[in-house]
């Protein structure tokens, strides 16, 4: 299993490793509509392209033989002290094998090698995996809020992990 940096050849396996998640993890959180609308609006070609192009940005995939099985998405502050992972999702039926904890550790230390001194995670509330796959990673909850996703509003928890001394 390799994980590698991003290029714009892997946007339309990207965005089919965001759909298959979100098909699968949300329908008993997000309603039908809102799980179109953030796909359409989060996962857009364009959306993606800048996020694997842009300098304060990381974009990791796991490859297999079957092509990009997971995905993390990360972006720092300019004076890069702050990081935050934005995204880390495993296909279906690749999970339960280690890739969503080597996306997350990779993600974790490129991000500190730059110099990041503080991580923050952001997750759904309600969900469960998610929340507790953080706080597995040593992440500790140090917010939530009301974010919007389409038309409706959610509550997202932020996790934090420092840099360790």
């Amino acid at each position: 299993m390799a994980v590698r940096d991003a290029t714009t050849d892997d946007v339309d396996a990207i965005r089919e490793v965001a759909e298959r998640s979100w098909t699968a993890d949300y329908p008993d959180i997000l309603s039908r509509e809102s799980i179109q609308e953030g796909l359409d609006d989060w996962y857009a070609d364009r959306r993606i392209e800048d996020s694997i192009i842009w300098s304060r940005a990381l974009m990791l995939v796991v490859e297999r033989d079957e092509g990009i099985v997971g995905f993390a998405h990360a972006t720092w502050d300019v004076d890069e002290t702050d990081g935050n992972i934005l995204r880390v999702y495993v296909d279906p039926d690749h999970r339960g094998v280690g890739i969503g904890s080597d996306l997350l550790e990779a993600t974790r230390d490129r991000l500190f090698d730059i110099g990041v001194e503080r991580i923050k995670a952001m997750v759904l509330e309600k969900n469960d995996l998610g929340n507790a796959f953080y706080r597995g990673f040593g992440f500790e909850k140090t917010d939530t809020q009301q974010i919007q996703i389409g038309r409706e509003s959610y509550v997202e928890c932020t996790y934090t992990l420092d840099r360790e001394g």
